[in-house]
């Protein structure tokens, strides 16, 4: 896996990368140009545009993001460009006022009974926690995302605010469809790391998204490892994985071969 030619560089978006280059459990690797993953779109110079458009074939958009955010927000420029669909299907954020940037409080009822709360690191608690409740809330908005990052019209780009929770469960479900390991799925995860401080930086400029994040100490918002570990590890334990889990909420065998096409080599 080469992290230098799964990113893309914008002006408008600082955590921007293909989900192509992933090895797979059977030796391969998953293609690139496919479904790339964002954090928000909203501030896309023309250039931006005409490269995600015109360059990269982009025509699906399929924004995580509550109703809220996207009417505080604003329109962003992707919705006029006529080649490209946007698919709004929100994952009701559970945290902050608005958005899902950091959560302030541990609420047992959003993470039990998902998880032991016994001995449990609270940071990790209360990350993994609002990851399950994005599926115990709206299974149906998980399932018509990653429908939407399927459509072979063209490509598709998944994305929320900084492109690291509701994106990061969804990717980290589709690249499970796809075959990804485990390694692979964690290591795309927290690459979002890597481009944090330029993440943070973005949101601070917008008043939708400030006041969350100053709730918590920068640190707080570097996604680690064990956070999708621990989230995929639950589904392991209590559905017998995420591809069981998904099943149980409507997904089909044809989705899965839907989904896998679009991602494999």
């Amino acid at each position: 896996m080469n992290d230098f030619t799964r990113w893309i560089d914008l002006e408008g978006a600082a955590n921007v990368r293909d989900l192509g280059g992933l090895a797979t459990v059977d030796g391969g690797t998953t293609r690139f140009g496919r479904v790339y993953r964002s954090d928000n779109l909203q501030g896309l110079t023309g250039r931006d545009v005409r490269q995600l458009v015109g360059d990269l074939k982009l025509r699906n958009v399929v924004d995580l993001r509550s109703g809220a955010e996207v009417r505080l927000e604003g329109p962003g420029p992707l919705t006029e460009v006529p080649e490209v669909s946007i698919h709004h299907h929100t994952l009701f954020a559970e945290g902050g006022v608005y958005t899902d940037v950091e959560a302030d409080t541990i609420d047992g009822d959003r993470v039990l009974p998902w998880t032991e709360r016994v001995e449990e690191d609270l940071a990790e608690l209360r990350v993994t926690g609002f990851y399950y409740a994005y599926l115990r809330d709206r299974p149906d908005s998980v399932l018509a995302a990653l429908r939407a990052m399927a459509l072979d019209d063209g490509a598709a780009i998944v994305h929320c605010a900084a492109g690291k929770d509701r994106t990061g469960v969804l990717c980290a479900l589709a690249l499970e469809v796809a075959g990804a390991t485990r390694e692979a799925i964690v290591a795309d995860y927290v690459a979002t790391a890597d481009r944090i401080d330029d993440i943070l930086a973005r949101l601070r400029a917008s008043d939708t998204y400030r006041d969350d994040l100053d709730t918590r100490p920068p640190d707080d918002h570097r996604p680690r490892a064990e956070y999708i570990e621990q989230f995929l590890r639950v589904l392991d334990e209590r559905f017998g994985g995420p591809l069981e889990w998904l099943a149980s909420h409507g997904w089909s065998e044809a989705d899965s071969r839907t989904l896998r096409a679009r991602l494999r080599d």
